[in-house]
């Protein structure tokens, strides 16, 4: 019974050869990096952005209209410590978003505008911990995530929100 024998070279070419065939076979493949790079920053937007909601909204805003916020009030100084660190987080992410929207030329400009409007959030979350933010400031919060979500569903990437853990509050 003959045996065939085969070397390193041999395994080498028919791997690549196999390889090829099955890209060449798949036409949905990315057919550029550019292609990959557009895909993966809109998904990234949506991530980045709804967790950004997500975290604004839990650790924020509703605590905020609970009056969680307010002199004597139960557990003030932990909800304000958390709205703190949500408010550092959300505007981490807000600017990661907007990094991501870049790379989707639908996306950059549907977000584009928005920039100045989360620059003005970059000491909220100091505010927040302290405990000297009010009604105006928390409004800002909603008004950016919301605007970076409008622009994101306009632009075909829709974001939801999502509740980051503790530990990527705190990490930032």
């Amino acid at each position: 019974m003959p045996l065939a024998a085969c070397n390193d070279d041999d395994k080498d070419t028919k791997s690549s050869q196999a390889a090829n065939a099955s890209s060449m076979a798949s036409p949905n493949a990315s057919s550029s990096p550019q292609a990959e790079k557009q895909r993966l920053a809109k998904t990234r937007f949506v991530a980045n952005a709804g967790l950004a909601a997500g975290a604004a909204y839990q650790w924020v805003v509703k605590p905020f209209k609970a009056g969680k916020f307010k002199k004597g009030a139960d557990g003030r100084k932990f909800a304000l410590v958390k709205a703190g660190l949500a408010g550092a987080f959300t505007y981490n992410r807000l600017k990661a978003a907007v990094n991501n929207a870049k790379g989707d030329p639908l996306l950059s400009k549907a977000v584009g505008p928005m920039t100045n409007g989360i620059e003005s959030l970059k000491g909220l979350g100091t505010k927040l911990a302290a405990g000297t933010a009010g009604a105006g400031e928390v409004g800002l919060f909603e008004k950016a995530v919301n605007g970076v979500k409008s622009a994101g569903k306009s632009a075909g990437a829709e974001v939801t929100d999502k509740v980051p853990s503790a530990g990527q509050l705190a990490k930032g």
